[in-house]
């Protein structure tokens, strides 16, 4: 997993990739909660690979859509996460998709207030898998989870920390000891409210 990546990116959510009609008119309406797996036949490469629609809109008030500033303006920002793409990785089994959870570190509990995540269910689905290459996938468009602070204390420091679930990335691995989780320092200034 990589740190978390600011909305305002003109290379993410703003380029077209990302456009709802785009991904209508390029990638596939896959059936979600299974994997995407197309086989090559023999000698017979099966290039290029389709790919399944990520929509903006998925991201809710973190689309940008709405509001093109993404929850800043308003003392309630929106931080995307993703995972590294990695060819041929299957990150979860049994159905289960990966998801995002975040939190404050012990020290900063009281400082985070709600979250809320999009999609909903902050999940990275298992349709969006495996990765085959950008030669061979040339139209896959990354599957965020976005997150939104609700009422998180201004003007001080909060120690948060992002982690992603899964029944295939090992949390703690001696090889890795980041792996599948980013650690960041949120904070954000302004006026309390009087």
């Amino acid at each position: 997993m990589s740190l978390p990546v600011l909305p305002t990116c003109p290379t993410r959510l703003t380029c077209p990739a990302y456009n709802d009609s785009h991904q209508v008119q390029l990638n596939d309406d896959c059936p979600p909660d299974q994997y995407f797996i197309q086989e090559d036949s023999g000698e017979v490469r099966n290039n290029p690979k389709r790919s399944c629609q990520f929509n903006r809109t998925m991201l809710g008030d973190c689309s940008g859509l709405e509001d093109r500033f993404y929850g800043y303006s308003k003392a309630q920002p929106c931080i995307l996460i993703k995972l590294n793409r990695v060819i041929g990785m299957l990150p979860g089994k049994d159905g289960q998709s990966p998801y995002v959870t975040c939190g404050a570190k012990k020290e900063d509990r009281e400082k985070t207030g709600p979250l809320a995540y999009f999609p909903v269910n902050a999940t990275f689905n298992l349709m969006y898998y495996p990765y085959y290459g950008k030669k061979a996938q040339v139209n896959y468009t990354q599957p965020l989870v976005a997150v939104k602070f609700l009422n998180a204390s201004l003007n001080t420091d909060i120690n948060m920390e992002c982690k992603v679930t899964s029944n295939t990335l090992l949390a703690g691995s001696e090889r890795d000891k980041f792996a599948g989780r980013v650690s960041f320092k949120l904070r954000i200034d302004g006026q309390e409210a009087q």
